[in-house]
């Protein structure tokens, strides 16, 4: 507004614009003066100025950018520059600066999709079984590991909550609780180990 001001004053002069702009012309002249003089502005604002510069300077030594307000609040602290933590995330949020976000520690496992067909609800809601094999239900959920997520779909039997089938998977698969029904090939036996120095021996 400053700017669009000092571009036209010469044109329609400075009255005649702050009459139409929501400021007034005691304002504009404030303004200009402090950009020639920059130490007629408010202490609160050369002290951020000064302010800026630090948090610039922590936040880029810090790992390549990984310093929150908290981190760089707390560096500054440790070199005595004595500043309250929410000026220190007033400044940054206004120089565009954050620090490090880690993922989220959940995964969103259900997508609602309210135009989506839904199959019919057999049972309505009713889980309860009075006898083995009666009702099967599938319940799918996440283990967060070293390498990533794991996706895990359980079929279970209501009356004797046994799992009677699973499958695992590092993806998010729409028929991952189908597969759980799959049947698996039997693991191969193994012999017992032989000790390689057994010998045979006769019994009376």
């Amino acid at each position: 507004m400053f700017d669009f001001i000092e571009s036209h004053r010469t044109e329609y002069g400075v009255e005649p614009i702050c009459a139409v702009l929501p400021i007034a012309p005691s304002t504009y002249y404030e303004h200009r003066a402090r950009r020639r003089d920059p130490a007629r502005r408010p202490a609160r604002v050369q002290r951020d100025e000064q302010l800026r510069v630090e948090i610039q300077r922590v936040h880029d030594a810090s790992y390549d950018g990984v310093y929150g307000a908290k981190k760089v609040w707390r560096q500054l602290h440790r070199e005595d520059r004595v500043v309250a933590r929410c000026t220190v995330e007033r400044l940054m949020r206004a120089m565009g600066l954050r620090g490090a976000v880690r993922g989220r520690a959940f995964k969103v496992t259900t997508v609602s999709d309210e135009l989506a067909v839904r199959p019919p609800d057999l049972v309505e809601r009713e889980f309860h079984a009075s006898r083995p094999n009666q009702l099967w239900v599938a319940d799918l959920t996440y283990v967060a590991t070293w390498a990533g997520f794991v996706y895990v779909a359980f079929v279970i039997d209501v009356f004797s909550r046994t799992i009677v089938g699973w499958r695992v998977s590092s993806s998010l698969r729409s028929d991952l609780a189908l597969d759980a029904l799959a049947p698996r090939p039997d693991p191969p036996l193994e012999s017992p180990p032989r000790c390689p120095r057994a010998t045979h021996h006769e019994w009376p």
